[in-house]
């Protein structure tokens, strides 16, 4: 059963930096597509990142292109996300997400995950 915990979530000023964490367990992340979705009260979960097995390649949602960085440590079994220029319009509850099946990229999709962590908060400040 493959398990994921995201952390790094906090409160920060518009303008500022954050980086998430999403560690791996019960399994291998660097065979997963792994990715990154946020969520705010009465709306979808929104694509944010992800990033494909193997050759690492990367995807982006059109809102966080050029601000936001997906990358893993294979060695930590890790993925992150890092956050720069954070907007308010930022937060929201980030989760992470492992795609096991998927044979094409980027999986943008909620249902092309097959497992997800618990969320951690972001709050963005004005």
């Amino acid at each position: 059963q493959v398990q994921l915990v995201e952390s790094g979530g906090g409160l920060v000023q518009a303008g500022d930096s954050l980086r998430l964490s999403c560690a791996v367990s019960g399994g291998t992340s660097s065979r997963y597509t792994m990715g990154w979705f946020r969520q705010t009260p009465g709306k979808e979960r929104e694509f944010v990142a992800a990033i494909s097995r193997s050759i690492g390649r990367t995807g982006y949602g059109d809102s966080v292109k050029g601000r936001f960085t997906i990358s893993r440590d294979n060695a930590k079994n890790t993925v992150y996300l890092q956050m720069n220029s954070l907007k308010p319009e930022d937060t929201a509850v980030y989760y992470c997400g492992a795609d096991l099946t998927t044979s094409y990229f980027p999986t943008t999709r909620t249902y092309e995950y097959d497992y997800w962590g618990q969320g951690t908060q972001v709050t963005v400040s004005s």
